[in-house]
Protein backbone atom coordinates (compact mmCIF):
# COMPACT_ATOMS: atom_id res chain seq x y z
CA UNK A 1 0.00 0.00 0.00
CA UNK A 2 1.27 3.53 -0.81
CA UNK A 3 0.08 7.12 0.23
CA UNK A 4 2.38 9.44 -1.09
CA UNK A 5 1.51 12.79 -3.28
CA UNK A 6 3.84 15.53 -4.32
CA UNK A 7 1.93 18.65 -5.64
CA UNK A 8 3.17 22.05 -6.83
CA UNK A 9 2.04 25.41 -6.41
CA UNK A 10 1.43 28.73 -4.76
CA UNK A 11 0.79 29.57 -1.23
CA UNK A 12 -2.75 31.55 -0.90
CA UNK A 13 -2.16 32.79 2.02
CA UNK A 14 0.56 33.48 5.01
CA UNK A 15 1.00 29.67 6.42
CA UNK A 16 -0.82 30.01 10.61
CA UNK A 17 1.25 28.62 13.07
CA UNK A 18 0.01 27.18 16.41
CA UNK A 19 0.77 25.11 19.30
CA UNK A 20 -0.54 21.93 20.86
CA UNK A 21 -1.32 21.77 24.59
CA UNK A 22 1.88 19.79 24.72
CA UNK A 23 4.04 22.41 22.90
CA UNK A 24 4.43 20.54 19.40
CA UNK A 25 4.34 23.61 16.86
CA UNK A 26 2.28 22.42 13.52
CA UNK A 27 1.53 24.87 10.46
CA UNK A 28 -1.39 25.16 8.26
CA UNK A 29 -1.55 26.77 4.43
CA UNK A 30 -3.02 26.29 1.53
CA UNK A 31 -1.68 25.45 -1.90
CA UNK A 32 -2.97 26.64 -5.54
CA UNK A 33 -2.32 23.88 -7.74
CA UNK A 34 -3.05 24.14 -11.32
CA UNK A 35 -5.13 22.06 -13.18
CA UNK A 36 -3.43 20.85 -17.08
CA UNK A 37 -6.23 22.08 -18.73
CA UNK A 38 -8.67 24.67 -19.27
CA UNK A 39 -12.30 25.26 -18.75
CA UNK A 40 -14.64 25.72 -21.96
CA UNK A 41 -14.46 29.25 -21.49
CA UNK A 42 -10.72 29.05 -22.18
CA UNK A 43 -9.82 30.02 -18.26
CA UNK A 44 -7.70 27.88 -16.04
CA UNK A 45 -8.73 26.45 -12.71
CA UNK A 46 -6.65 25.17 -9.81
CA UNK A 47 -7.40 23.01 -6.88
CA UNK A 48 -6.98 24.51 -3.23
CA UNK A 49 -5.25 21.84 -1.19
CA UNK A 50 -5.01 22.49 2.76
CA UNK A 51 -1.24 21.11 3.84
CA UNK A 52 -0.63 20.74 7.25
CA UNK A 53 2.99 20.53 8.80
CA UNK A 54 4.64 19.46 12.24
CA UNK A 55 8.09 20.53 14.88
CA UNK A 56 10.58 22.05 12.80
CA UNK A 57 9.42 21.94 9.81
CA UNK A 58 6.02 23.66 11.00
CA UNK A 59 8.06 26.61 12.34
CA UNK A 60 10.38 27.02 9.53
CA UNK A 61 7.41 27.01 6.83
CA UNK A 62 5.68 29.92 9.16
CA UNK A 63 9.03 31.42 9.43
CA UNK A 64 10.07 31.26 5.54
CA UNK A 65 6.77 30.79 3.00
CA UNK A 66 4.51 33.47 2.45
CA UNK A 67 1.29 34.00 0.31
CA UNK A 68 1.97 33.93 -3.55
CA UNK A 69 5.08 31.81 -2.84
CA UNK A 70 6.02 28.85 -5.18
CA UNK A 71 6.18 25.53 -3.05
CA UNK A 72 6.46 22.00 -3.83
CA UNK A 73 5.05 19.76 -0.77
CA UNK A 74 5.64 16.21 -0.63
CA UNK A 75 3.82 13.90 2.15
CA UNK A 76 0.62 11.91 2.90
CA UNK A 77 -3.08 12.51 2.20
CA UNK A 78 -5.21 11.87 5.91
CA UNK A 79 -8.44 12.19 5.27
CA UNK A 80 -10.29 12.80 9.05
CA UNK A 81 -13.79 13.33 10.94
CA UNK A 82 -15.26 15.53 13.46
CA UNK A 83 -18.53 16.93 14.83
CA UNK A 84 -19.60 20.19 14.48
CA UNK A 85 -21.42 22.49 16.47
CA UNK A 86 -24.63 21.39 15.04
CA UNK A 87 -24.31 17.68 15.14
CA UNK A 88 -23.36 17.30 11.78
CA UNK A 89 -20.29 14.58 10.66
CA UNK A 90 -17.28 17.03 8.68
CA UNK A 91 -14.50 15.38 6.81
CA UNK A 92 -11.44 16.72 6.18
CA UNK A 93 -9.19 16.20 3.64
CA UNK A 94 -5.42 16.94 3.89
CA UNK A 95 -1.94 16.53 3.13
CA UNK A 96 0.56 16.12 6.13
CA UNK A 97 3.88 17.20 4.74
CA UNK A 98 7.23 15.37 5.69
CA UNK A 99 9.06 17.61 2.88
CA UNK A 100 8.55 21.25 1.52
CA UNK A 101 11.11 22.52 -0.97
CA UNK A 102 10.86 26.59 -1.61
CA UNK A 103 11.39 26.97 -5.14
CA UNK A 104 11.84 30.77 -5.22
CA UNK A 105 13.74 33.18 -3.87
CA UNK A 106 12.18 35.74 -1.13
CA UNK A 107 10.74 38.29 -3.48
CA UNK A 108 11.06 41.10 -0.81
CA UNK A 109 14.45 40.83 -0.70
CA UNK A 110 17.03 43.82 -2.18
CA UNK A 111 17.32 44.19 -6.08
CA UNK A 112 21.29 42.93 -5.95
CA UNK A 113 20.01 40.83 -9.07
CA UNK A 114 21.72 37.91 -7.61
CA UNK A 115 19.85 34.65 -7.27
CA UNK A 116 19.15 33.05 -4.04
CA UNK A 117 19.68 29.44 -3.24
CA UNK A 118 15.75 28.44 -2.38
CA UNK A 119 16.11 25.95 0.73
CA UNK A 120 14.54 22.78 1.08
CA UNK A 121 13.75 21.44 4.83
CA UNK A 122 12.25 18.13 5.71
CA UNK A 123 10.85 16.43 8.38
CA UNK A 124 12.33 12.95 10.59
CA UNK A 125 14.13 10.95 8.43
CA UNK A 126 17.12 11.41 6.65
CA UNK A 127 17.19 11.67 2.70
CA UNK A 128 18.63 13.60 -0.43
CA UNK A 129 18.50 17.24 0.23
CA UNK A 130 16.41 17.75 3.17
CA UNK A 131 17.97 20.47 5.18
CA UNK A 132 21.73 19.90 4.16
CA UNK A 133 24.17 21.39 1.66
CA UNK A 134 22.75 21.52 -1.73
CA UNK A 135 25.50 22.70 -3.09
CA UNK A 136 27.64 19.66 -2.73
CA UNK A 137 28.19 17.59 -5.47
CA UNK A 138 25.75 14.83 -5.17
CA UNK A 139 22.81 16.80 -4.71
CA UNK A 140 23.97 19.44 -7.42
CA UNK A 141 20.29 21.39 -8.87
CA UNK A 142 19.80 20.12 -12.50
CA UNK A 143 18.41 22.96 -13.81
CA UNK A 144 20.96 25.59 -12.41
CA UNK A 145 21.74 26.49 -16.21
CA UNK A 146 19.15 28.53 -16.38
CA UNK A 147 18.31 27.99 -19.93
CA UNK A 148 21.33 26.43 -21.65
CA UNK A 149 21.15 23.71 -23.88
CA UNK A 150 21.19 20.56 -22.23
CA UNK A 151 23.17 17.42 -23.82
CA UNK A 152 21.17 14.71 -23.91
CA UNK A 153 22.15 11.14 -25.71
CA UNK A 154 19.16 9.31 -27.47
CA UNK A 155 20.68 6.49 -24.95
CA UNK A 156 19.50 8.93 -21.79
CA UNK A 157 15.65 8.69 -23.17
CA UNK A 158 13.75 6.10 -21.39
CA UNK A 159 11.52 6.19 -24.10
Amino acid sequence: MLNRVILIGRLTRDPELRYTPAGVAVTQFTIAVDRPFTSQGGEREADFIPVVTWRQLAETCANYLRKGRLTAVEGRIQVRNYDNNEGKRVYVTEVIADNVRFLESNREGGGSGQREEAPSFGGSGGGANRGGNSNSRGNQDPFSDDGKPIDISDDDLPF
